[in-house]
């Protein structure tokens, strides 16, 4: 199938999805779920010796169906369940290798213990990072700056507390069985508390006008991150993590967003390991400024500048000392979306990433994505 007949099957999607308001059964259930479809192209420009390459991909990206219950006024209770099709990586691997499509995502009960207080258990989302880990919610169809280290951690069970001090101010910690899990997805945490916890905690103020400053730190005791590209596990080494963001309202038409996270997860093992893997250390940091423009009520674009710096590492000693660079990239990109209705929209993008030390030398991704929320 060409582009143009799969854009053609795109639109015809679009317009065959009815509009939904969110469904509420009752004073104490509500429903509401998302789906997400896209044909995406991506031509890639190889390094020395190595091929250009090129790829597309035209499917459902991912859905959820959630349900909200609350039997009291303190007390919420939140499931849902969260489709990723196989091709896409599915619930656990990378892309062609999942085996499970469909998972149990959010599992918790929230309780609200007054001034400002709630307390949460269960199976919850990491607080941490500026882009949104859902789909449907993404200013952009590709996130910013998850290719190497993926430094925003997803999914894991626990407990949690949450406590606005006044109304500008709120701060949150979380003990949990793991801030970065074992699965390609994200979906879960490792299930142990005993050998490996995570904990995490963030602060949030708002008292400037229009301005929201953001800051929030991880810690996982016994590292086994996993990230795109199958960084071997550094089980010795505990991962640490820092997210800063600030978002600004400007006026009415434009808002600006700036983001800085530092990870350490330690090196690979070995330069075998490291050069099997393509990355020689689990750290570095990774970088976002971006700008949002409304030009109606329905038409908006978002522009995005962003970058990642894998540190270096020296594996031996002496003669036999052997050095591996770590990669890293730039990335440019812009996304304009038009809502269709209130439940449905088109969204585009267009981003060029220029790499240094990696297979790749650069890298053009287009795509066109539809999604429907009720």
């Amino acid at each position: 199938m060409n582009i143009r007949m799969k854009l053609a099957v795109v639109a015809a999607l679009a317009a065959a999805l009815p509009a939904f308001a969110q469904i509420k059964i009752n004073d104490s259930l509500s429903v509401t779920g998302w789906s997400v479809g896209s044909y995406t192209y991506t031509s890639t420009k190889g390094s020395a010796g190595n091929a250009n390459t090129s790829s597309d991909s035209f499917n459902v990206d991912a859905a959820l169906l959630g349900a909200t219950i609350t039997p009291t006024k303190e007390v919420t209770g939140t499931v849902s369940f969260y489709f990723k099709p196989d091709t896409e990586g599915g619930i656990n691997g990378p892309a062609g290798a999942g085996t499970q499509e469909v998972t149990l995502l959010d599992a918790y009960v929230a309780y609200d213990c007054g001034n400002g207080l709630t307390a949460t258990a269960g199976k919850f989302l990491s607080a941490l990072g500026y882009e949104s880990y859902y789909a449907i919610s993404d200013n952009m169809i590709t996130l910013a700056n998850q290719q190497f280290l993926a430094p925003i951690p997803g999914y894991h069970e626990g407990f949690k507390l949450d406590y606005a001090a006044d109304k500008t101010t709120t701060v949150g910690v979380a003990l949990v069985d793991s801030e970065y899990s074992s699965n390609f997805a994200a979906t879960e945490g490792d299930g142990h508390l005993e050998h490996n916890f995570g904990t995490e905690g963030y602060v949030t103020y708002t008292g400037v006008e229009n301005l929201t400053l953001w800051f929030g730190a991880g810690y996982d005791s016994k590292g086994t991150p996993v990230n795109p590209f199958g960084f071997p596990s550094t089980r010795s080494h505990s991962v640490y993590v820092l997210d800063f963001w600030a978002s600004y309202q400007l006026n009415k038409q434009i808002t600006l967003a700036a983001e800085e996270i530092y990870k350490d997860g330690g090196k690979a093992p070995n330069a075998a390991a490291a050069a099997a893997a393509g990355l020689p250390t689990d750290k570095g940091s990774n970088w976002l400024l971006y700008a949002q423009y409304l030009f109606t009520d329905k038409l908006s674009t978002w522009a995005a500048f962003s970058g990642e710096d894998v540190s270096s590492a020296t594996f031996g000693t002496g003669k036999s000392a052997v050095s591996v660079s770590g990669p890293r990239y730039w990335k440019a990109s812009i996304a304009p979306t038009y809502a269709l209705t209130a439940n449905l929209d088109v969204k585009a993008q267009v981003s060029y990433t220029k790499y240094s030390n990696f297979t790749a030398k650069s890298a053009v991704f287009t795509g066109v994505q539809v999604g429907f929320k009720f």
